[in-house]
């Protein structure tokens, strides 16, 4: 990941800078979607700038294992991300960190409003993904990185060879209680509901490590500590029972939320998420939307980049 970690570093200085230029194609966000967007453009001859507010790769970096991307057994989300951002670095494409705050249509040009700078385009690609879902207690954002955690990928060594707390049920949390279990020595981990809704496989590979402890029908009452994290109060859904536990530590991993309030201006959305129509259209001419932030059934990374390339092509045709 040295050379996509420099180059952003690299980026990040130059977006403090007043001026931007012009570009074809502005994408939104640097996960999969957005990474194979630019991409097609790209290899269609169009100048892209990729505007990403934390590391490329988007959730699927987090990933400990990907085992359902064609072609490839098994990858690590880390060195897939990176695999796609090599393939567009050595393309041209163009990068910023940058956390983007609306989009505005002046005439046939869009202005995109970023933290540091405004970047003009001839056409916008969203793909700027989904955000954690958090647990909603009174005092969880005091306690992020504080005891509080969303990524076992990136913060699980921090506890190695010690117990850890895991709350979850579906495939990522399936995930990172394998991995947690690989250095850890138990996982305690918790459902709202009765099992798990992940993939069977992954179940199973769970359900057989001994390290593992599942306790279902547990919802999250509250956080112990200030400052930093010292416990977590759960009662059980079915008997109302109230389980304490004294711990510095737990990863939620109960899915996600698109951020998209930003865009209702220029996209609809329903339930917050952005509507588009096969093409990755959205009632904006010249705005295209892909990947997990749209309205969509299923969400994977191989969809993920479907949506990217057909975006792609769909805004290529755009422009002409």
């Amino acid at each position: 990941m040295d050379l996509m970690f420099t180059k952003m570093h690299q980026t990040s200085k130059a977006g403090l800078k007043a001026e931007t230029k012009m570009h074809d194609i502005i994408v939104i966000g640097g996960g999969p979607s957005g990474m194979t967007a630019a991409l097609y453009a790209l290899r269609a001859n169009k100048t892209v700038l990729i505007l990403e507010k934390e590391n490329f790769g988007g959730q699927i970096a987090n990933s400990p294992k990907v085992e359902n991307y064609p072609t490839i057994k098994e990858i690590s989300g880390l060195e897939l991300s990176d695999k796609m951002f090599e393939q567009i670095n050595e393309l041209g494409v163009d990068f910023e960190l940058e956390d983007v705050e609306n989009i505005q249509k002046n005439g046939e040009i869009f202005k995109v409003k970023g933290n540091y700078n405004t970047y003009e385009a001839k056409a916008v690609i969203i793909a700027n993904g989904v955000k954690h879902r958090t647990m909603g207690l009174p005092n969880e954002e005091d306690l992020i990185g504080k005891g509080v955690y969303y990524c076992a990928t990136c913060d699980g060594p921090l506890f190695k060879g010690k117990e850890v707390y895991l709350i979850g049920d579906a495939n990522t949390a399936l995930q990172y209680a394998l991995l947690l279990a690989g250095y850890c020595t138990k996982v305690h981990m918790f459902t709202l509901f009765g099992g798990f809704f992940g993939e069977k496989v992954l179940q199973d590979r769970v359900n057989a490590k001994e390290n593992i402890e599942v306790m279902n029908n547990m919802s999250l009452i509250e956080y112990k500590g200030t400052g930093k994290l010292e416990g977590l109060v759960f009662q059980n859904t079915q008997t109302k029972e109230i389980f304490e536990y004294k711990t510095d530590n737990v990863f939620v991993s109960i899915g996600q939320l698109p951020d998209n309030e930003k865009f209702s201006n220029i996209v609809d959305l329903d339930k917050g998420f952005i509507v588009t129509d096969e093409d990755m259209k959205t009632k904006t001419p010249g705005v295209f939307a892909c990947g997990d932030t749209r309205k969509k059934a299923v969400k994977q990374v191989v969809t993920a980049c479907n949506d990217g390339a057909v975006a792609a092509m769909s805004a290529v045709k755009y422009l002409g």
